[in-house]
């Protein structure tokens, strides 16, 4: 296909050269970063929708997807489709999807989940919201970037199938990290801990697969000083999401609204700002029942 991908950051990047790698002709821009090897780069963002079978986006935030769609929409060709895989509001991407379908466009939300590792490798999950018709145009380019896409229904549905996922990401690492911390207090081993819990009811991807004690389980950011994998910050931005969907949604979520609590002032007040979200371990570790 010939594919123009606007957002060439940490995640952008090794997804457009990977798709490049499998032998499709992709066009990059990016406000600031630099296009990977085998992406040709453009002037602007028009420049790299235009024309293009398939268009895809990874962008920080609703705000400026809305402000891309506005700029991209008239200039892609009729049939194309828009694939969005940033993370951000339902409302956002039911707006720019109900945009597309208004331009004679396709459209699907396509967050992710994996991390920049997965983006390398490609390994990712998508979590997919839009058409049917949509849906399969997207799907080769899928299983070149990730390993798995679950097509969750309409447009903004892959969304909320993101935050929902990391909502509950969130809500289990606090409780991984607040057991460890108590563990320790308790006189308790933590590959003790580890080897218990890993194979018992408290078994959760936090503590088997990214668990956030050093040495304990297999290679995590724990073992690199908690330089992230997926930084704090970027957590408190999807949870922040899950609770402006629960607001709009009438739900009531308490444990995802004290771990949007607990994140905000580790990141804001507490230093966690540019560290993994795992540590919130060290956190737990230097405070007190007070």
């Amino acid at each position: 296909m010939n594919i123009g991908f606007i957002g060439l950051g940490n995640m952008g990047a090794p997804m457009a050269a990977n798709l490049a790698a499998a032998g499709h002709t992709v066009t990059g821009f990016d406000l600031v970063a630099d296009c990977p090897d085998g992406v040709t780069p453009a002037d602007s963002a028009v420049e790299a929708a235009a024309g293009r079978d398939v268009v895809i986006t990874m962008l920080p935030n609703g705000a400026i997807l809305r402000r891309v769609a506005d700029e991209i929409l008239p200039a892609m060709a009729p049939g194309a489709v828009l694939v969005d895989c940033s993370t951000v509001e339902v409302d956002a991407a039911r707006d720019v999807g109900a945009a597309a379908e208004a331009a004679g466009l396709g459209f699907v939300d396509a967050p992710v989940s994996g991390g920049v590792g997965g983006a390398a490798a490609g390994t990712l999950t998508f979590m997919v919201g839009g058409s049917d018709d949509a849906f399969a145009t997207a799907t080769p380019l899928f299983e070149i970037m990730g390993q798995k896409a679950v097509h969750c229904g309409g447009a903004g549905n892959g969304q909320a199938a993101k935050i929902c996922n990391n909502m509950i990401l969130g809500v289990t690492m606090i409780a991984t990290c607040e057991a460890f911390a108590l563990a320790d207090k308790l006189g308790l081993d933590r590959q003790a801990m580890f080897d218990v819990v890993s194979t018992s009811s408290g078994y959760s991807w936090t503590m088997n697969a990214y668990c956030p004690a050093p040495g304990v389980g297999p290679q995590s950011p724990a073992d690199n000083d908690y330089q992230p994998g997926f930084a704090a910050e970027l957590m408190l931005k999807d949870l922040r999401l899950s609770q402006q969907a629960a607001d709009a949604a009438d739900a009531d979520t308490p444990m995802g609204q004290a771990a949007t609590s607990l994140y905000e002032t580790f990141v804001e007040t507490e230093g966690g700002e540019g560290k993994d979200f795992s540590a919130m371990l060290p956190r737990f570790e230097a405070r007190g029942r007070g």
